[in-house]
Formats: C-alpha cells, structure tokens, sequence
C-alpha cells in the first residue's frame, strides 16, 4: 500500500517569515483599495446581462 501524501499546511508564523524574507531580499508590498482587485479593464464591461422573456 502507499502512503497518502500529506497535507501541506501554512502557518502564520510560516507566512511571517517568508514575507520578511521576501521583503529583505528587496520586494515590496502594492496595497490595493478595498473592492478593487487592481487589474485594469482591458475589455469592457463583464456584467451578465439577462434578456427578459
């Protein structure tokens, strides 16, 4: 039989410290307003629109 693979797990402490890493190495963090998700529209509008029978 084999073994089921385990599962990986992130912590915050995890999180902590590849962000502090990521930033030391020179990255830096873009903070995006609540309720955008920073992309631009390239392609107008995608609102569904429903036709009424």
């Amino acid at each position: 039989m084999s073994k089921k693979p385990e599962k990986a797990t992130l912590t915050t402490a995890m999180i902590e410290e590849q962000t502090a890493a990521f930033l030391k190495a020179g990255g830096a963090i873009e903070y995006v307003d609540k309720g955008k998700s920073g992309q631009y529209d390239a392609q107008g509008s995608k609102q569904v629109k429903l036709k009424a029978r």
